[in-house]
């Protein structure tokens, strides 16, 4: 197995935004693309990534490899890698993952291989009868501006709007996202939909933005909400939100 990527930043943003969710999983490495599925630890949210062998310059997988890493450590390692760096990954034989950084100087690194009994996780089935596609920063402005009131979101979907809502003890805020060129809305079905969850993991999902200038948002009343965030060909980060759900 010999990868390398002459933009590791789709490799480095990634692994930053997953690691703030999970800190140990297992990537599937397939003469397809790398992929990686996992739950967070609270069973709350899970990250579904894929990296293209496409967006890589040398791509050598005659079968495939399953990896279980730290992504702690591997994240750490990451954080050196420069902008203008060719980054390659390769199997050691004493089962450790060899990561070769080279740009003006040449750098490697080995992490250790680890044990992960976690069963393989289902990528659940999910429809929804509305979805959202807006800026990247239109929504990290969004979850922003409610994170100073509350720490739950609200989200509604009507036909042309886009409304989040964030409530505390005495403050209140109210945003409106109305459809135009960058933002459009489909819903199907009804004529409003409403839903809560969580924005301590919102605020951490939308780190998603470094990779991908668009965001498609799905989700239903008292549903897990769906967020993807893609670069055609190269990329493509999704993650599901288990709701809070609403008493009426």
């Amino acid at each position: 197995m010999k990868l390398t990527l002459a933009e590791p930043k789709f490799l480095k943003e990634s692994i930053s935004v997953i690691s703030d969710l999970v800190t140990e999983a297992r990537f599937k490495i397939t003469p397809d693309a790398i992929e990686l599925v996992a739950m967070d630890p609270a069973n709350v949210a899970m990250v579904v990534f894929k990296l293209l062998s496409s967006s890589f310059t040398e791509y050598n997988v005659p079968q495939q490899v399953d990896l279980a890493i730290n992504l702690t450590n591997l994240k750490q390692i990451l954080r050196r890698v420069k902008p203008n760096d060719m980054l390659t990954l390769e199997l050691d034989t004493d089962n450790k993952l060899k990561i070769k950084l080279k740009g003006t100087s040449a750098r490697t690194f080995s992490i250790p291989l680890i044990e992960f009994d976690e069963r393989e996780q289902r990528i659940p089935d999910l429809k929804f009868p509305t979805m959202i596609s807006t800026a990247s920063v239109v929504l990290n402005d969004a979850i922003e501006d409610a994170d100073i009131v509350g720490d739950s979101v609200t989200f509604i979907a009507e036909q042309k709007k886009f409304t989040i809502l964030s409530e505390g003890d005495l403050s209140h805020a109210n945003i409106e996202i109305n459809e135009d060129n960058e933002t459009k809305i489909k819903l199907e079905g009804a004529e409003k939909v409403r839903a809560k969850y969580s924005i301590e993991y919102l605020k951490k999902m939308t780190g998603g933005s470094k990779l991908a200038d668009q965001v498609t948002i799905q989700f239903n009343k008292d549903y897990p909400l769906k967020l993807e965030y893609r670069t055609v060909d190269k990329v493509s980060l999704t993650f599901i939100l288990a709701p809070r759900v609403e008493n009426d």
